[in-house]
């Protein structure tokens, strides 16, 4: 069959690979130059704010905006669980009481007494991100992240799907022209790149997902 090459891609046996692991935002570095790590290694860590939930108090206890503020059994800052009362009214002499609670846990960001809106900000959500490489931390980016360096061949594909893995790598096509199919996916695969030949069949990729593959090369 025709081969595909597209000029530019680098493949080599023996390489230096330098990778440069940054958050999305600012947190903290958890390695030091010179250490040694693993590909699994957690290297930093942040937190992305949590999603913000707008509850219409105003709307719900069927009072004027401007009388939020006074309502409210929650301030500003205050930390809430799902289904916990943040906000009470009273009617017919007090006999009567109307509560809002909150729909998720976080704390309360804004009590607005102009939109009678109350934010509702849930906890956040953390972030790490792993060395990558197994190898030697290069340099450090302060607050960010660091750049793993090692040994290693290198090969650089056309495109990817699926996101960043590990594994162990398991040579299964034994000819470049040879099609990974279905019947030679086993359970031993468990953990492992797979790397075939010219071509993946669709019920292979299905049953590698379910054997527990880390992914699969070919081309």
């Amino acid at each position: 069959m025709a081969h595909a090459y597209t000029p530019g891609l680098k493949v080599t046996r023996a390489t230096i690979v330098k990778k440069e692991r940054r958050l999305p935002l600012p947190g903290n570095v958890l390695v030091k130059k010179g250490d040694r790590v693993k590909a699994e290694d957690i290297v930093a860590r942040t937190e992305l704010p949590g999603n913000v939930q707008p509850i219409n108090v105003a709307g719900l206890l069927s009072i004027p905006p401007e009388d939020v503020p006074a309502v409210m059994l929650k301030k500003e800052g205050e930390h809430v669980k799902k289904g916990e009362p943040i906000a009470q009214s009273k009617s017919f002499f007090g006999l009567f009481k109307s509560n809002v609670t909150a729909p998720v846990d976080g704390y309360i960001e804004n009590i607005s007494n102009v939109t009678g809106q109350v934010i509702l900000r849930e906890p956040p959500i953390p972030v790490e991100i792993n060395a990558y490489i197994d190898g030697e931390v290069v340099d450090i980016i302060e607050n960010e992240g660091v750049i793993v360096q090692t040994k290693a061949s290198f090969v650089q594909g056309i495109f990817g799907i699926g996101g960043e893995r590990i594994g162990v790598i398991h040579a299964l096509a034994k000819d470049p022209d040879e099609e990974v199919t279905e019947d030679k996916i086993t359970e031993d695969l468990k953990g492992k790149i797979i790397i075939g030949g010219s071509f993946v069949t669709a019920e292979a990729l299905r049953k590698a997902a379910r054997v527990g593959a880390c992914g699969i090369v070919v081309g």
